[in-house]
């Protein structure tokens, strides 16, 4: 192709152009760039809940006027394979020119992110969104909460740089800021090394905690959302148990801070005067009562013109208000203090938390339990796994001597059950359900795939199971679980006979099940559908923990069509079992905290038939009963906990009035909802 010469000078000019913005963004001047001669090359690596999962390699150099740095991150998070490349270009003085970072897996190259700077405007891309663009501010830095550790160094160097104790805004929109809470001293090779920790926010939902070297270099970062992920330059990562103490430390301080903020002086006495009473035990509405709590307990229900109110008492107008006893989430997994504000706003007092770092999830518990900090009543659900690339976390047990040594571990800690995964071996899992009955403590989980089918596992000692999938097994003993849950995705026709024998085996061994059908819904969305489609608070949630679960690629239209089907299937049958009596307690996995709850009882009501005052048993009482609660708390009765979750409308006139929680009371403190909400970095419920 011929170039004219008019052609010729416009692309010069372009050049010459392009050159001149770098030297501007650059910082030029005779001062010498301290990133002049900046050649560095280096590995982070990446934990899951302690166990290795990956690594990031990254490398940052000088080009021309600028800094170019290169990152490339690869996992095998149990068993599956994903990657992740990322480049960014800096201005000698640290300013962002450019960043993209994209999906490396198979034949998905999905951009994630992508940013780039022109003259007076600056332009950014998310997964699934449209391009935005803005004028570019004094200073920024491009930024997602799935930000590689080769990238964020520049980030701290660049906050760093300008002055360290401001909050740098980011884009495509919030702000970031770094706080100093401490020196640890980290023991490395045999030599003491000083780091300075900083709690940093605005990345992912809450804040995360990374320790920097003494030239102020990146060396390692404790996050969260929703799980937990330790990630660790290499020749740090002796220094590991420093680095997850340090940041259930920071967790700790973060939840006093709420408590702080948002339980102000609390009466001992309380009266909640005039509202609707759903117990939990009838299907029924009791009008106009008055209900009293003394010292966190119930001390009289009744109709507002007979019960007396204590002059000493704190009295709550809750006129038109309903009533009802605080929801259990039996599948939580809250890997950061801010489950704890969002979890009370939404009229959830208990949860158990099913698989979670011990020192953090400890600490969390004994927080709330023994210090009266904010936050719902916690059981703990210790993950055990066995050997192999598969498995999940740092606690494995691999024979019968690791097995007693688990089960010691966890009883020894407060646990009241042992949580099953995938790869523990039929061996094994005997010798930790004898030893954990030996103790008191019940099973629960997975169905291994060593174990085969849920039949097999009962007959080795489970007391509960996780997910939709446990069932499907039951449902088709001679098949392996694997192939149980192909064959009604593939076939959606289960005999009535099938699903009576399943009945009969659950209630012989009297098992307890909880479905998880609300993840269902979410992974099975159609390329294309927003979160908003099966979720209407989804807009509410926090940005941070929203970006990860709104840029979802989707399913293909087949296979999502073939995904619905299935779980309407599994929804009836969760119905069948129901109403024959087998317990059905309502979990929510790895989704947001309330929402996924709220979504899973309405998942039970509208496609497994059961009637409002159903779905909600299995978010009280069955759950309290299940944990060998049920003549504690789960329903409104005296003499039980004070757990209750006020609402604007009643949920057994409709049972999406459950997303209507507009106070609660748990542990003697009452708490209004938004300012929870916000708290938690949720937009609050309008009414």
């Amino acid at each position: 192709m011929r170039i004219t010469f008019l052609q010729f000078n416009i692309k010069r000019l372009q050049q010459l152009l392009a050159l001149l913005l770098l030297m501007i963004l650059s910082g030029c001047s005779e001062t010498p760039s301290p990133w002049e001669n900046i050649d560095e090359e280096g590995t982070f690596l990446i934990y899951r809940r302690q166990s290795q999962i990956g690594e990031e390699s990254y490398s940052i150099k000088k080009e021309g006027v600028s800094i170019r740095v290169k990152s490339l991150q690869g996992e095998n998070e149990r068993g599956r394979i994903s990657g992740v490349q990322a480049e960014l270009q800096l201005g000698m003085n640290l300013s962002p020119i450019s960043y993209f970072s994209r999906r490396i897996v198979e034949e998905d190259t999905t951009n994630i992110f992508k940013m780039e700077l022109k003259a007076d405007s600056v332009s950014v891309w998310e997964k699934h969104y449209d391009v935005v663009t803005h004028k570019t501010p004094d200073n920024f830095f491009p930024l997602h909460s799935t930000i590689p550790a080769g990238i964020e160094i520049m980030l701290y160097q660049y906050i760093f740089q300008q002055g360290g104790d401001l909050k740098i805004p980011t884009l495509p929109r919030g702000e970031v800021s770094m706080l100093h809470t401490g020196t640890d001293i980290a023991s490395i090779a045999g030599k003491e090394v000083r780091l300075d920790r900083y709690v940093v926010e605005g990345i992912n939902w809450g804040g995360r905690t990374i320790w920097v070297d003494a030239d102020k270099n990146l060396v390692a970062l404790v996050k969260a959302n929703t799980q937990i992920r330790e990630v660790i330059k290499k020749g740090y990562e002796e220094a590991m148990p420093l680095f997850i103490a340090g940041h259930a430390t920071e967790q700790l301080d973060a939840l006093k801070e709420y408590t702080k903020a948002l339980q102000g002086e609390q009466s001992k006495r309380v009266a909640l005067v005039g509202g609707d009473v759903v117990d939990g035990l009838t299907d029924a509405t009791q009008k106009n009562m008055t209900v009293l709590v003394n010292d966190g307990k119930i001390t009289a229900i009744g109709s507002r013109s007979t019960v007396a109110i204590p002059e000493d008492a704190k009295v709550i107008d809750v006129t038109d208000k309903t009533l009802i006893p605080g929801l259990w989430d039996m599948h939580a997994h809250s890997n950061q203090v801010q489950w704890a504000p969002a979890y009370l706003a939404g009229g959830v007092t208990t949860i158990r938390d099913n698989g979670n770092e011990i020192e953090f999830a400890t600490s969390f518990r004994d927080g709330i339990a023994n210090d009266s900090l904010l936050g719902p009543d916690i059981l703990l659900a210790g993950m055990t796994d066995g050997a192999g690339a598969k498995g999940n976390g740092i606690v494995r047990a691999t024979n019968a001597e690791e097995a007693r040594e688990v089960v010691d571990r966890y009883f020894s800690k407060g646990y009241k059950q042992i949580k099953i995964y995938n790869s523990i071996t039929p061996d094994v899992l005997k010798v930790l359900t004898e030893e954990a009955h030996k103790k008191g403590m019940t099973v629960t989980g997975h169905v291994p795939a060593a174990v085969g089918t849920t039949a097999n596992a009962i007959n080795l000692g489970m007391d509960m199971f996780s997910h939709d999938r446990a069932i499907y097994s039951a449902l088709f003993p001679e098949k392996s679980k694997v192939q149980a849950v192909k064959d009604l995705l593939e076939n959606q026709e289960v005999s009535t006979d099938r699903i009576q024998k399943a009945i009969d085996f659950f209630l012989e061994n009297k098992i307890t099940l909880d479905p998880t059908l609300n993840i269902r819904k979410i992974l099975n969305l159609s390329e294309g559908n927003p979160l908003e489609t099966i979720e209407p608070d989804a807009g509410r949630i926090a940005y941070e923990l929203w970006e990860g679960k709104r840029l979802r690629k989707g399913k293909r239209p087949e296979a999502s069509k073939k995904g619905i089907a299935r779980y309407t299937k599994g929804a009836e049958i969760v119905g069948h079992l129901f109403r024959a009596g087998v317990p059905i307690v309502a979990g929510t996995d790895n989704f947001v905290p309330v929402f996924g709850l709220y979504l899973e009882l309405e998942t039970y009501n509208t496609l497994g038939g059961l009637t409002p005052f159903e779905a909600l048993q299995t978010a009280t009482i069955i759950p309290a009963r299940a944990m060998g609660m049920g003549a504690e708390t789960g329903t409104l009765e005296v003499g039980k906990q004070a757990d209750i979750a006020i609402l604007d409308k009643n949920p057994l006139e409709n049972l999406s009035n459950i997303r209507t929680v507009s106070a609660v009371l748990t542990n003697g403190n009452y708490y209004q909802s938004n300012p929870l909400w916000e708290a938690a970095d949720f937009e609050p419920r309008k009414n």
